[in-house]
């Protein structure tokens, strides 16, 4: 399996190797909230980013906390129309 990140109901997933853990880990990409996974096979990683995002939005919801949103790669900025018929 060779992937450099997952994606599951919205989230991005990291995907690295610990070679001094023996292990795959991961964080989910693009928020601001920190939620880490990690596993030994491809399979379990993919299982356990399932599992953080899942547990994130349920944490998220009894805490009655709005869940960060990955980024969507727009960035909105005003400029003079001069300029912005330039680019």
């Amino acid at each position: 399996m060779s992937m450099k990140e997952m994606k599951y109901q919205g989230y991005i997933g990291t995907v690295a190797i610990s070679e001094a853990d023996d292990c795959l880990y991961g964080k989910l990409a693009h928020i601001i909230d920190l939620v880490t996974y990690e596993a030994d096979t491809p399979r379990r990683l993919t299982q356990a980013f399932h599992e953080a995002v899942d547990d994130y939005l349920e944490t998220c919801a009894e805490l009655e906390k709005e869940p960060d949103q990955p980024f969507k790669g727009v960035f909105n900025v005003r400029t003079k129309p001069s300029i912005h018929r330039r680019a």
